[in-house]
């Protein structure tokens, strides 16, 4: 690292006490160390080995939802003359018996198992086998219902400048215990060699992933890209594909999401956009916990030719004086029309669910300022999920109507974010993951005065901000690159809190030891929010407090003025004043736990302090 980049951090750093996060030499396996102790990168030719006949399955990846399991088995390419077939065999404790037989796809040598009817109620082994001597086992959770606390491991961007094995963090992670893995994209840097690439990801945390339910989602590295704008499927003409659609070719594609999304539920909207290329956007529940997974490129343009940056790339604004507005335009859009009608539904459908969680690949905002191994400036970055700002602005409005939380991954850089469309804190709250291995660093270091910092941060920078796109956020936390951790790699954790409602955020360095006394996140974290926090837009107008005589029943309240689901919600108790964002009639449904549904129609929310009760029970 330069001296001009080591200062540039040790500014940024202000008061982060960078030795309170050093890295632990005694969690770095002795055989990555060079001579200096430290960590040592491996940074050796993509290959993929040869392997024994009785080891050609890799790994596998599975989830259960509603009443079916899916189980991604990725093979090692096989020989001419060697059988295409694999079996599963399940073990509920009776003994294994065989549940489904399958060909492997030989573009990408994996195939998906589904098994319909699954019961989730306790937990099962799986065995999937290979005609040539192969087996692989793993084991199928229950569906954690009963816990009070279900966590999330969220990682992202798994650089190829570091091909080492990933044992600290599988050893922490077994540790943390999560109940469910998120990837949330870069799984692979490798652009045009995907199948090495994403077998190396198997060696490296098929031995976490093996045993619980794992989202991964191909970001642009996964399919061949240094950014990808979807633009609705169509194919990329330009070199770097900013013009927007693909550059690698639609079977690609194709395979890529096979592998890293055909374990997922079934895609609730399944058919393909342009080029026939494949939608895997759907939904998951994991103990009470419901995820929505998102795909944040698909369909978003490209800039080149619909913006005009001012800048060194078609994605890179570096002119403070263009005006963020400008690149707001018509005809940009993010998400497209067939998630926000994806999410209005899911925002709306609390089947078995206690709490709401968006998993997406990017963050809703900007919070990067400075980029790349000389920490250059960049006012604005189209590639994050800031811009356009009209579609950031959409996607959040769907979002928090089920007062969800968000992750993300894909900066390079953790940040907690709370988001804000007409005011600060309007919106929802969003995580973002660190690197697993970073080879492109990023920081937040805004120039503005932090005029209102964020309560009780340690962190200078933390407070209420405009990103270069002109979206309020809150940045409540973030990691930057130091001299202690130049990295800044590691990994996050998320404890839905059920009885509480609350949701903890923790932000872990890499080689660091959590099972050690005194093990030290990253300054700033952790945080902890309410669920109802993810709705911060203030109130105009109050409903009557309802008293419903069900035990945590499930709100909807509509206003009658627009016909518009304003938010629907599970409260926690029996008691609770909903608030409104208009004067005037609205609709309140309230639905107990045993599907009773009672709705009060042309309930007035008043101006003034409502001190009205309705009661809403049996």
């Amino acid at each position: 690292m330069s001296s001009l980049v080591t200062l540039t951090f040790l500014v940024l750093l202000g008061n982060q006490q960078p030795d309170a996060f050093a890295p632990r030499i005694d969690l770095i396996p002795e055989q990555y160390r060079g001579a200096d102790g430290k960590y040592k990168p491996l940074r050796t030719k993509l290959v993929i080995p040869d392997v024994a006949r009785d080891k050609v399955i890799c790994f596998c990846l599975y989830t259960t939802h509603r009443g079916v399991l899916k189980l991604n088995t990725q093979l090692y390419p096989l020989k001419p003359g060697e059988s295409r077939s694999v079996h599963l065999e399940i073990d509920q404790g009776q003994g294994f018996r065989r549940v489904s037989t399958g060909e492997v796809d030989t573009e990408g040598w994996s195939h998906v198992f589904r098994v319909e009817g699954w019961k989730d109620d306790k937990p099962a082994t799986y065995r999937v086998i290979h005609p040539g001597g192969a087996s692989y086992t793993g084991t199928i959770r229950a569906n954690p219902v009963a816990k009070n606390e279900i966590v999330v491991g969220n990682l992202s961007c798994n650089s190829n400048l570091d091909r080492n094995e990933r044992s600290d963090l599988i050893a922490n992670l077994k540790v943390l215990d999560p109940d469910l893995l998120f990837f949330a994209g870069d799984q692979s840097y490798d652009h045009k060699e995907h199948l090495a690439a994403w077998l190396l990801f198997g060696r490296q945390f098929g031995d976490i992933i093996r045993d619980r339910p794992t989202v991964t989602i191909p970001d642009d590295h996964d399919v061949g890209h240094p950014n990808v704008w979807g633009a609705g499927g169509k194919k990329s003409l330009h070199p770097n594909g900013a013009d927007g659609g693909y550059m690698m070719p639609a079977a690609y594609v194709n395979m890529v999401q096979r592998q890293q999304c055909g374990h997922l539920p079934d895609p609730v909207d399944p058919g393909p956009v342009a080029q026939g290329i494949g939608v895997y956007f759907t939904a998951l529940n994991v103990g009470g916990i419901d995820f929505a997974i998102l795909e944040d490129r698909k369909w978003k343009p490209g800039p080149l030719g619909l913006v005009d940056v001012r800048g060194p790339r078609p994605d890179h604004v570096t002119d403070p004086k263009l005006d963020p507005k400008s690149l707001d335009v018509p005809e940009a859009t993010l998400l497209g029309d067939r998630q926000l009608r994806f999410l209005s539904g899911w925002a709306k459908d609390w089947r078995g669910t206690t709490m709401k969680c968006v998993l997406s690949q990017s963050p809703f905002c900007g919070a990067a300022h400075l980029h790349g191994p000389k920490q250059d400036r960049v006012i604005a970055d189209l590639d994050c999920n800031g811009w356009p700002q009209s579609g950031r602005d959409a996607a959040l409005r769907e979002i928090r109507k089920g007062f969800a939380f968000m992750m993300a991954g894909d900066q390079h850089l953790a940040t907690v974010v709370r988001h804000g469309v007409n005011e600060w804190g309007d919106s929802g709250w969003q995580f973002t993951s660190p690197s697993i291995w970073n080879l492109y660093g990023r920081s937040w270091a805004p120039l503005e005065k932090n005029t209102r910092p964020f309560p009780g941060s340690p962190l200078p920078a933390a407070g209420d901000f405009q990103d270069g796109l002109g979206n309020r956020i809150t940045v409540a936390a973030y990691a930057n690159p130091s001299p202690a951790n130049y990295q800044a790699a590691g990994f996050g954790l998320v404890r839905f809190n059920k009885p509480t409602r609350q949701i903890t955020m923790e932000c872990w360095p890499r080689f660091v030891d959590v099972t050690k006394p005194g093990a030290t996140q990253f300054p700033g974290w952790p945080l902890t929010i309410t669920q109802e926090d993810n709705y911060g837009r203030r109130a105009l107008a109050w409903l009557p407090t309802l008293e419903t005589g069900f035990t945590d029943p499930v709100i909807q309240v509509v206003d009658e003025t627009t016909s518009e689901v304003v938010y629907t919600l599970r409260i926690r108790g029996s008691t609770w004043q909903p608030k409104a964002f208009r004067a005037g009639p609205h609709t309140l449904r309230v639905e107990g736990q045993d599907g009773t549904v009672l709705e009060f129609k042309g309930v007035q929310a008043t101006l003034k302090e409502n001190l009205s009760v309705l009661r809403a029970g049996k």
